[in-house]
């Protein structure tokens, strides 16, 4: 599971049902719950709330015309469940419409690396509806930064088209029931009330019928596998909602999709069509501004090739990096000057990744690892440069470093595997896409 998602650690919960199993807490969650203390107020849960409605979507797919419907959040909407199924409700509830999707999920992600692809991944396909779906990758998040991703993503929204409408939907995962079951939001969908309470943006809560469900022994949060990791089915009558706690099974799936259905069906007869009203920012540095800016050849050392997008990983990321520069060899560097507030690199982290060296206004940083404990595989991630910088032109450049991470943390658990191969172990290759900006590049 990448790291932006939840950390998942065999905890005792309760016992359920003469012991049958152990559920799990999620690590991430209960550090996330012990800093929603002080002033940040948690937000009543309840299973939807209507506020302005979907009235232009609805109109569109009453009058039977083509409606396109984004999907944006991490990889629980990535996975062909809720995405899918909830894709093909509308066309069946709205047979005469055209109805298609755009996928722009992507696992282990939050609103904080979401907010700076919008505008590539969903407005320029011009979506109709869009389903927001950050409350499990936001977990460890503050509310300030919440505020900052999730506002930037409505008003850049909002500012290129006031028709399209939002919906906010909360998803599970083990831990936040302690929440719920005090009928609050955790912090994450809290925060994101606080902004749908704000512009009017319906709301869905699909995690509070998880843990309803589980407060009634109807369900249990995290089932039991075999030696094949095939998941085990639970007591007669129990629903297993998940593998992991985190990730729905397809009968999991199926609540999210029925808690949508519903809210949806009532919310129709009192949704009317208009322009969004766009309002003074509910926080005022929130992040409208974020962009990806496409990297420069000018802005690259000689080492740098592009990735031809019909083949390996340039083929298998093209949807969300049409174009990915790599370099394998120490000394390598991006350059570049930029105004404004806020830079991070949009990369691919893998097996074969090195390490970074970033200096940025003459301050040279220790490496950073373009490797973690999930690296057994290649995953779109960000290397964060500066954050709440003050804005003015600023300096950065990155350099491969010589020596390469330790990879004992994923070749430990990988050797004894079938077919291992540490060359695959091997390399100091940095493979960036954009950089993402709170700004404008500055020419030189």
């Amino acid at each position: 599971m990448p790291p932006t998602g939840p950390v998942i650690a065999p905890i005792p919960r309760r016992r359920f049902m003469r012991n049958w199993m152990w559920t799990v807490v999620s690590v991430t969650a209960l550090s996330s719950m012990v800093l929603a203390g002080g002033n940040f107020e948690l937000a009543p849960a309840k299973l939807f709330h209507a506020r302005d409605g979907l009235g232009n979507v609805f109109a569109k797919l009453k009058s039977g015309k083509d409606v396109r419907i984004a999907y944006f959040g991490g990889s629980i909407t990535a996975a062909r469940g809720w995405r899918v199924k909830t894709l093909k409700w509308f066309q069946e509830q709205y047979p005469k419409a055209k109805v298609s999707e755009i996928n722009a999920a992507i696992g282990g992600t939050g609103s904080n690396l979401g907010v700076y692809r919008f505008q590539q991944d969903v407005l320029q396909h011009k979506p109709d509806l869009i389903f927001v779906e950050f409350s499990v990758n936001d977990g460890g998040a503050k509310p300030e930064n919440i505020y900052r991703g999730m506002e930037g993503v409505i008003r850049q929204a909002w500012k290129t088209d006031p028709t399209v409408d939002i919906c906010y939907v909360y998803t599970f995962r083990v831990g936040y029931e302690k929440d719920l079951d005090k009928g609050l939001c955790p912090r994450a969908a809290s925060a994101d009330e606080k902004l749908a309470e704000y512009y009017g943006i319906p709301s869905i809560n699909m995690a509070m019928r998880v843990a309803e469900m589980a407060r009634e022994d109807k369900l249990i949060f995290k089932g039991k596998t075999d030696a094949k990791g095939r998941l085990l089915p639970g007591p007669e009558g129990v629903i297993v909602f998940s593998k992991d706690g985190v990730h729905p099974v397809d009968v999991g799936h199926k609540i999210y999709l029925d808690v949508i259905a519903d809210a949806l069906k009532e919310m129709e007869p009192e949704s009317k069509p208009g322009p969004h009203e766009l309002k003074k920012p509910f926080i005022a540095d929130n992040w409208e501004k974020a962009k990806l800016v496409p990297l420069d050849k000018g802005m690259l050392s000689a080492g740098w090739k592009k990735l031809s997008s019909d083949k390996g990983l340039g083929k298998r990321f093209h949807n969300r990096m049409p174009d990915i520069w790599e370099a394998t060899q120490p000394g390598e560097t991006i350059s570049f000057k930029f105004r404004g507030t806020a830079v991070s690199l949009y990369d691919l982290v893998g097996p074969d990744g090195g390490q970074a060296v970033i200096t940025l206004d003459g301050e040279t940083r220790k490496p950073r690892p373009r490797f973690d404990r999930y690296c057994s595989y290649h995953r779109i991630s960000m290397l964060s440069i500066g954050q709440g910088l003050e804005d003015k032109v600023h300096t950065v450049k990155v350099e491969i470093h010589p020596e390469q991470p330790d990879r004992s943390i994923v070749t430990d658990r990988e050797k004894n595997k079938p077919n291992f191969d540490p060359k695959k172990y091997d390399g100091t290759v940095l493979r960036v896409a954009s950089i993402m900006i709170i700004g404008d590049i500055v020419k030189n």
